[in-house]
């Protein structure tokens, strides 16, 4: 994990060590809800092996908004800054090696990257990435037919298609797996 962040922001080695002893390491096992849609997120995590989800119900039916993988953080960003319930659930989609760290520790820890331009640069670039990741999601329900939104996640993240189950990867996609079965095999058929 700590070598991956240092690749990314280019921690000054002590700064490094201060910061790692703030983590804990945990094994969790698949179909693990880490917060509850309207909890309150109290902890952030990094992933260092596993595959976690963000869902919302919308009328009782469960819609996948991200898939999150290794080397990344993830929090429900509304509420763990502010306090807000989240908008979100996570679960984890397979058995998961992450990193966790309360909000109290991880607040202090950003005060102190925010002194430093470039720590408070390159977390904010991280920050806007997955805002980006959203807006791509988004548009892409406005410009793209479901068969397209399909070839986009298997050319851009084809770990998703080989690891997660078939009913997320529909629900990501805005359709049900009954679509999804009929797209993969017109797919099939045209090669």
């Amino acid at each position: 994990m700590f070598e991956h962040i240092q690749n990314r922001f280019s921690f000054p080695k002590e700064i490094q060590a201060r910061y790692r002893r703030n983590f804990t390491r945990i094994s969790v096992p698949a179909k693990t809800i880490l917060l509850k849609e309207n909890q309150v997120s109290a902890i952030a995590y990094y992933i260092e092996k596993g595959i976690v989800r963000a869902s919302y119900n919308h009328d009782g039916k469960d819609i996948t908004l991200q898939f999150f993988m290794e080397n990344t953080m993830f929090s429900s960003l509304e509420s763990f800054r502010k306090g807000l319930p989240s908008m979100l659930s996570f679960e984890t989609v397979e058995a998961c090696i992450l990193w966790k760290i309360d909000k109290p520790t991880a607040d202090k820890i950003l005060d102190e990257m925010y002194e430093e331009a470039e720590l408070r640069n390159a977390f904010m670039d991280s920050i806007f990435e997955r805002m980006f990741d959203y807006m791509k999601h988004f548009f892409s329900f406005i410009r793209d037919s479901p068969q397209e939104r399909y070839l986009n996640l298997c050319r851009d993240n084809p770990d998703i298609i080989k690891r997660v189950p078939q009913h997320y990867i529909a629900s990501y996609l805005g359709i049900t797996t009954v679509h999804l079965s009929r797209i993969k095999a017109k797919i099939l058929n045209k090669k």
